[in-house]
């Protein structure tokens, strides 16, 4: 069959590979990647080691697993991949020169992360920590039971020569979870970020410890501020390089974009906070011999850049619009790594500034859609912007049916990228072949806006995101290619929230699919991994404030809904959990309102299995064909 003029099928879209990891070597020859793709045949997804080799100019596979490190020497490369009798991964080395694989780690529960000692003869990382005995003896004569809120397994530190590979806990003892970390180039050291238990509600409880690993010595870095992100050394180790967030009773009024790059001087014990105008949340990448690489969202772009020592900030990878989601740079400042992908396009690797991978080629000779960045006012006067998607051959002067396709987060957005890039849910390319046009929004409280759009949503969910959806809306409508009779919305967890809000708070749309999303805040408090969320936007509990809670959530307006509405959710969904969909579901079905759902099995926010994500995708494909076309 003859593909050429056809858009890509719904298997093809979830078959492109996407990339992540990258990692490049101290002399700047070699860069390794992960590639993931789809086993139709095995119905699961598959984590490939990809090598680049500057001399050959050419990539080629290496093995299966993911977080491909290259040895400080750029001789070795350690790696996280499954091994026989355990559950989580294994660190793996392998010489370049094809001396043998050497599994380094035998972790009961797998490694979480890991990082060269710098003078290349262990590793250190990061792993759970052993199941005590007194749970195991319980265990043996009760069963399997837990206390909420009791009985954690912190993540510990361990070291490992890769000689005697004999590992040794460097933080025995210590009751606190750690997340991220960073050693020395003397090896010496070891600063990490912790928080007291793996709860995600303790992440608001974030600090910084240093490690002298010769004696033991621990010390906390004392300060007033929430840690977050990731944490990088100065070469010299006298600074420690981080992101920090206010820390006050109402932190989570200030939300995220409060943090700020800070530096904190280990001889002084001062903190300077060299990006003081900058309202951007910065995330330190690593710190060179030329400054410290850093990346950013800014609108629907993400730059990266390097912070010299006299505070000026030089851009890095083009100024051109794009998206560097993930880059490394060497230890001296002199060779990058970035994945980018520009407009209406996936992601490739490049390494110095040239493009190393053709993953576009899969786009090449087919027909794909077109995405260009609008913008509106919504009913209060806020500026939105939002990513149209439309066929290359559009035609302006007809009006087509409109989907409305909200992202999750929100602290999240939509990117002019293509479509298969951040979503295995939402077939954007088919809905276009079929005749639709699709608005993605980047409603308030979406992130790359800056601070006070940022916070915008702050005890305005559903209602404020609704104006920002509606005006989008109204914008296409007013501009003739948009039929206000055939609207459509569809998004998943945060989307999938908004989505019910706009289903059963309106008449406007026609169909809606929810997927994952919140039907009452106050049924999600209390069961979801995560209620410190719910209060960052709402600002109290549903005991303390229950109107606030009433007014932004979807099953208030039950008895007026009207529109037919697919829900979609997984089984495991921790952040928003299945009885979201139920009360959503049984609500309207007692309202008379056309509804199905679809639960899948043994999944949380999405499945490790690609026939799944083509389920999602083709039945939110034959539901908007049923309502919108049909």
């Amino acid at each position: 069959m003859n593909k050429s003029n056809t858009y890509l099928s719904i298997e093809e879209l979830l078959s492109i590979p996407a990339i992540s990891d990258l990692h490049m070597s101290e002399d700047g020859q070699r860069v390794a990647f992960v590639k993931n793709t789809a086993d139709w045949e095995e119905n699961t997804y598959r984590d490939s080691i990809v090598i680049y080799e500057k001399d050959k100019g050419e990539c080629t596979p290496f093995t299966e697993g993911t977080s491909p490190l290259w040895s400080p020497d750029s001789k070795r490369l350690a790696y996280l991949s499954a091994s026989e009798g355990n559950s989580g991964n294994q660190i793996f080395v392998e010489s370049i020169d094809g001396d043998g694989r050497l599994q380094v780690t035998d972790e009961e529960e797998g490694v979480i992360q890991f990082k060269w000692d710098p003078s290349g003869k262990g590793i250190y990382y990061v792993a759970p920590s052993p199941e005590s005995e007194e749970i195991k003896k319980r265990r043996e004569q009760y069963g399997d039971f837990h206390r909420v809120g009791k009985e954690h397994r912190n993540h510990c530190l361990w070291y490992v020569e890769l000689v005697e590979q004999v590992p040794f806990q460097l933080t025995d003892g210590r009751d606190f979870h750690i997340l991220e970390f960073d050693v020395s180039t003397d090896g010496e050291k070891v600063v990490f970020m912790a928080t007291p238990s793996t709860d995600g509600e303790d992440n608001q409880n974030g600090e910084l410890y240093l490690l002298y690993r010769p004696t033991g010595e621990l010390r906390k870095l004392e300060g007033d501020k929430v840690v977050g992100g990731t944490v990088c050394f100065s070469l010299q180790a006298t600074k420690v390089c981080y992101t920090s967030s206010l820390r006050e009773k109402d932190y989570y009024k200030t939300h995220i974009m409060d943090s700020t790059l800070e530096i904190y001087d280990l001889t002084s014990d001062e903190r300077i906070q060299p990006l003081l105008d900058f309202d951007h949340a910065v995330v330190p990448i690593r710190w060179t011999a030329k400054g410290i690489l850093l990346m950013w969202q800014d609108k629907t772009n993400y730059r990266i850049g390097l912070l010299s020592e006299d505070g000026k900030l030089d851009m890095l990878g083009g100024t051109e619009d794009c998206c560097i989601m993930e880059a490394f740079i060497t230890g001296n400042g002199s060779h990058l790594a970035y994945r980018k992908a520009a407009p209406n396009e996936t992601f490739e690797v490049y390494a110095d500034s040239e493009k190393i991978t053709n993953e576009n080629g899969l786009l090449r000779g087919r027909l794909t859609s077109n995405r260009e960045i609008i913008s509106w006012n919504s009913r209060d006067g806020l500026e939105i912007e939002g990513v149209l998607t439309t066929p290359k051959d559009m035609e302006w002067n007809k009006k087509h049916p409109l989907l409305v396709f909200i992202h999750g987060g929100p602290d999240w957005a939509s990117f002019p990228i293509h479509s298969s890039c951040f979503n295995e849910k939402y077939p954007v390319e088919l809905f276009i072949e079929k005749g639709f046009i699709v608005l993605e929004p980047n409603y308030r409280g979406s992130s790359g806006y800056g601070n006070n759009f940022l916070k915008a949503n702050y005890r305005n969910l559903g209602i404020g995101d609704y104006e920002d959806v509606i005006s989008g809306v109204d914008a296409l409508v007013d501009r003739g290619i948009a039929d206000q009779d055939r609207v459509g919305v569809m998004g998943w967890s945060q989307g999938g929230f908004i989505s019910a809000f706009c289903s059963t708070y309106s008449d406007r749309f026609k169909a809606a699919s929810v997927g994952g999303g919140i039907s009452n805040w106050v049924t999600n408090y209390v069961n979801t991994d995560l209620p410190s969320f719910i209060r960052m936007h709402v600002g109290d509990t549903p005991w303390n404030d229950p109107e606030i809670y009433a007014e932004a959530s979807p099953t208030t307006y039950i008895q007026s809904a009207s529109t037919p509405t697919l829900i979609q959710h997984g089984e495991k969904d921790a952040r928003v959990p299945l009885p979201n969909a139920f009360e959503l579901y049984k609500g309207l079905k007692d309202m008379g309102v056309e509804t199905e759902l679809v639960v899948f099995d043994g999944m949380g926010y999405s499945s490790d299995k690609p026939g799944i994500h083509r389920a999602i995708m083709e039945q939110n494909l034959s539901w908007f064909l049923r309502w919108l076309v049909d």
